[in-house]
C-alpha cells in the first residue's frame, strides 16, 4: 500500500464513522478468509466466484461511503479555504482508479 502525504490537513473522523467503516472491513475479511476456505476444501468454483463478487461489491460501498465522507468533509474543507480545485482534481484521479 502506497503512502500519501498531503500539504492539506485531514480531518478526523468521528468514533462513530471509523466504528462502522471498520466493522464493514472485519466482515469483508472474514468473507475473504472464507473463501480460502472453500478453495481449501475445494469447493464449486462458482460458488467460489459468486463470493468473490460479493466481497468486490461490499469493498466498493465501503469506498463509496469513504469518498462520500471525504467530499463533505474534506472537499468541502478546501473549498472554502479556496483550495477547492486541487482537491477535486485528486479526488477525480482517484475515483478513475477507483472506476477501474
Amino acid at each position: 500500500m502506497e503512502d500519501t502525504l498531503h500539504d492539506h490537513a485531514v480531518i478526523p473522523r468521528t468514533d462513530d464513522e471509523k466504528d462502522k467503516v471498520l466493522k464493514r472491513l472485519r466482515r469483508i475479511e472474514g468473507q475473504v478468509r472464507g473463501i480460502q476456505k472453500m478453495v481449501e476444501e475445494d469447493r464449486y468454483c462458482v460458488d467460489i466466484l459468486i463470493q468473490i463478487s460479493a466481497i468486490q461489491s461490499a469493498l466498493k460501498n465501503v469506498g463509496y461511503e469513504v469518498t462520500e465522507r471525504h467530499m463533505k468533509h474534506c472537499v468541502t474543507d478546501a473549498i472554502d479555504k479556496g483550495e477547492g480545485d486541487d482537491s477535486i482534481e485528486e479526488l477525480m484521479a482517484v475515483l478513475k482508479q477507483f472506476s477501474k
